[in-house]
């Protein structure tokens, strides 16, 4: 079993910059890969970076492409997600999850945090 526990969220106005962690513990990360979502009121989960546990494998939406950074520390079994040039569009909760290989359906990950928010103010 993984936990994830997300944190670094927090109000910011636009073109600001925060930076999130998700850490496991329990289990470690292992193998496959993390995800960053987020979820807006009213609209489903949607995929905004994920991260291989081994190798240089990334996934970037399109919508954060050249404004978000992902990274991970395997030392600390931490991956970031740096957030820059915000908009407030970016606002929601932020969550991290780890599943098995490098997807983008949040469907196919197991195990998830509790999400951290994340508003950005105009």
């Amino acid at each position: 079993q993984v936990q994830l526990a997300e944190s670094g969220g927090g109000l910011v106005q636009a073109g600001g910059s925060l930076r999130l962690s998700c850490t496991a513990s329990g289990r470690t990360f292992g193998s496959g890969a993390v995800g960053w979502f987020r979820q807006a009121p009213g609209k489903e989960r949607e995929v905004v970076a994920v991260i291989g546990w081994i190798g240089d494998s990334t996934y970037y939406a399109d919508s954060v492409k050249g404004r978000f950074t992902i990274s991970r520390d395997s030392a600390k079994d931490t991956v970031y997600l740096q957030l820059s040039r915000l908009k407030p569009e970016d606002t929601g909760v932020y969550y991290c999850g780890a599943a098995r290989a490098l997807f983008t359906n949040p469907n196919f990950y197991d195990y998830w945090g509790q999400g951290t928010q994340v508003t950005v103010s105009s």
